[in-house]
């Protein structure tokens, strides 16, 4: 994807739901939230969060084995290609190391949802403080405030232009293997999504009528950025934030998959035990499978949660 396409669909999204709160005030989320409510769509992808959360939280407490014990080791042998699969004590079968998959699974559900979570608060706050800056100098910083903006603006554009699972890898390679270097690395891409996103929204509520009325009343700029503006210029990022989950989560198991994940083979990572399978696929399949699907399933639901979010906001879609 171009950047040109990147930023035409990011500044879409901001232009949407900026405009739409500009116009419906405080009752756009009481729209949303109705429509949310009766959304097909909406309500798999927030059951598959909510399972998916809950599972992440609780699975750990009630794993039958531990991840990391080889318990039995002696009843598997990798260079005969001879696995266990799934029986009365392993419902998911041993993998190569005579571990407990089931248990693993519940485990790498925690890794996977704390990489996620953290690596898009990492890429929303940089992002914000970022587009925060950015509107603000647009739209009420004059011509400096504009020279401000651009120079931002191109900062912004060339991360873009970037494909963002190169940049994240560049990022991990450069920084070494860890599971924080993962976040930062995820973390990282997600920032000129959000800046672009914020900066969009604010420039199409700095337009508004009530803006203006502020100024001509004298009101500090500060206090109508802080107050009026960026309040409004929330829900694009919002959206967003749910969307990059999804994707945070992928690119993290994409990293952990290539090397660049937690070094620790004890703790399970459902992109380490992706790469893990992969030299025993045509053997046990089914130790690729778990993890994949697990990466699969929760990405799909909060990519359905998101664009449940961005069609409840869109006034094209109202009855």
């Amino acid at each position: 994807m171009s950047v040109a396409t990147k930023t035409d669909k990011i500044q879409r999204l901001a232009e949407l739901t900026a405009g739409n709160e500009s116009s419906t005030g405080a009752s756009l989320w009481r729209e949303a939230l109705g429509r949310l409510k009766t959304s097909k769509m909406a309500i798999i992808g927030a059951v598959i969060i909510a399972a998916f959360v809950v599972v992440a939280v609780v699975g750990p407490f009630l794993t039958p084995y531990s991840p990391s014990a080889q318990t039995w080791r002696g009843e598997v042998f990798p260079n005969r290609g001879e696995f266990v699969g799934a029986r009365g004590d392993n419902w998911f079968g041993l993998d190569h190391l005579g571990r407990d998959l089931f248990s693993r699974m519940l485990v790498g559900a925690r890794q996977t949802l704390l990489v996620g979570v953290v690596a898009t608060l990492i890429g929303l706050v940089a992002g914000f403080v970022i587009g925060i800056v950015s509107g603000a100098a647009a739209t009420l910083g004059g011509e400096a405030g504009q020279r401000v903006d651009s120079v931002i603006m191109r900062f912004i554009d060339m991360m873009l232009a970037l494909p963002s699972l190169l940049l994240a890898v560049s990022i991990a390679a450069v920084m070494g293997q860890s599971l924080t270097t993962v976040m930062i690395a995820v973390g990282v891409v997600q920032v000129p999504v959000f800046a672009r996103l914020l900066r969009g929204a604010m420039l199409v509520q700095g337009g508004a009528d009530y803006v203006l009325a502020a100024k001509s009343l004298g009101v500090r700029k500060r206090r109508i950025v802080l107050s009026q503006i960026l309040p409004n210029s929330l829900s694009p990022v919002i959206v967003q934030a749910t969307l990059s989950l999804a994707t945070a989560i992928i690119e993290a198991a994409a990293l952990s998959y290539l090397g660049l994940g937690n070094p620790d083979p004890a703790i399970p990572e459902w992109g380490v035990m992706l790469a893990q399978a992969q030299r025993f696929f045509s053997y046990a399949p089914m130790m690729a499978v778990y993890p994949a699907i697990g990466i699969i399933i929760t990405a799909l639901g909060f990519t359905l949660l998101g664009e449940a979010m961005r069609e409840a906001l869109d006034p094209k879609l109202k009855g």
